[in-house]
C-alpha cells in the first residue's frame, strides 16, 4: 500500500494539486452535501479536508461513509483538527482518525519536538501522513508564528523553528498560508525541497494560485470560493486548470 505522500503526489499529477477544505459553517445536511461535493468535484481534486468544527456533528458511521466515498471516488483523506496535546493523547486521537477512514492528519508542533516525532514515527509506521503547521493564512499569522524565540544561543522565529522540525523528523508537508509567498518561498528553499507545502487561503482569503505556486507550494487549499459558487464544477475546473498550467 502506498503512503500518503506517494498517494497524493499521484492523485495530484493525475488530476490537480487542488485540495477542497470541506469545511461549511452552518451543520444543516453536512453528510449529503459533502457526499455530492466528493462525487461532482473529485474530478478536479487530489484530496479533501475537513475542519474539526466539521467533524464534531457527525457520527462515526456518517464519518467512515464519507472517507470511504472519497477513496472511492480517487480522493485522500485529511483531517485538519490541529493536533497538539501529550504523546498518549495525539497517539489514541491518530489511530481513531484511522480507524475512520483518514489518510493524514495535520497537526500543531507545539506539542513540542519529542511529541511530533513520536507521531511522525508511528504515522509514517501505519502509512499515514502528519502535515504539521508552519505559518497559517490569517493575518493574525503575523502575531504568533513570526514571533522571536530564544533556543539556548540562537534567535529565530517560530515558523522558523517549526518548520526546522518538520525538515528534521521528515513530516510529510507544511501548512503555510498563501497569503504569505515570501514565507512559501523561504520555507521551499531552507528545506531544500524535502518538504511538500501546502497552501490554504486561495480565493476567498486572497491568495493568488499563480503567486503560490510560483513561491514553490505543492498543494492549494480551497473552501469557500468553491464552497460558495454558483457553479461550483466549473469554478474547481477552473481552479485546477491554472494550478496545472502554473
Amino acid at each position: 500500500m502506498n503512503n500518503f505522500s506517494e498517494q497524493i503526489k499521484k492523485l495530484a499529477r493525475q488530476k490537480s494539486p487542488l485540495i477542497l477544505a470541506n469545511d461549511y459553517d452552518d451543520k444543516k445536511n453536512l453528510e449529503s452535501r459533502t457526499l455530492k461535493n466528493i462525487k461532482i468535484l473529485s474530478d478536479y481534486l487530489c484530496a479533501i479536508k475537513f475542519n474539526f468544527h466539521v467533524l464534531l456533528p457527525l457520527g462515526e458511521k456518517q464519518i467512515t461513509k464519507i472517507t470511504k466515498a472519497a477513496h472511492q471516488n480517487g480522493l485522500q483523506v485529511i483531517a485538519d483538527i490541529k493536533l497538539n496535546d501529550i504523546g498518549n493523547t495525539n497517539l489514541v486521537a491518530a489511530q481513531t482518525l484511522w480507524d475512520l477512514g483518514f489518510d493524514c492528519i495535520i497537526v500543531n508542533p507545539m506539542m513540542g519536538p519529542g511529541n511530533l516525532q513520536k507521531l511522525i514515527e508511528l504515522s509514517h509506521k501505519n502509512k499515514k501522513g502528519v502535515i504539521s503547521l508552519c505559518h497559517m493564512s490569517s493575518p493574525e499569522a503575523k502575531v504568533t508564528y513570526e514571533l522571536g524565540v530564544k533556543l539556548g544561543s540562537k534567535n529565530t522565529q517560530l515558523y522558523k523553528l517549526f518548520l526546522e522540525w518538520a525538515t528534521k523528523m521528515s513530516a510529510d508537508g507544511i501548512i503555510v498560508g498563501a497569503t504569505f509567498p515570501n514565507i512559501i518561498q523561504y520555507c521551499k528553499k531552507q528545506s531544500c525541497g524535502k518538504l511538500n507545502v501546502f497552501s490554504p487561503g486561495i480565493g476567498t482569503q486572497g491568495g493568488d494560485i499563480s503567486n503560490t505556486v510560483s513561491a514553490g507550494s505543492d498543494y492549494l487549499i480551497v473552501g469557500r470560493t468553491i464552497l460558495g459558487s454558483k457553479n461550483p464544477v466549473q469554478t474547481a475546473k477552473e481552479m485546477a486548470d491554472l494550478a496545472c498550467k502554473n
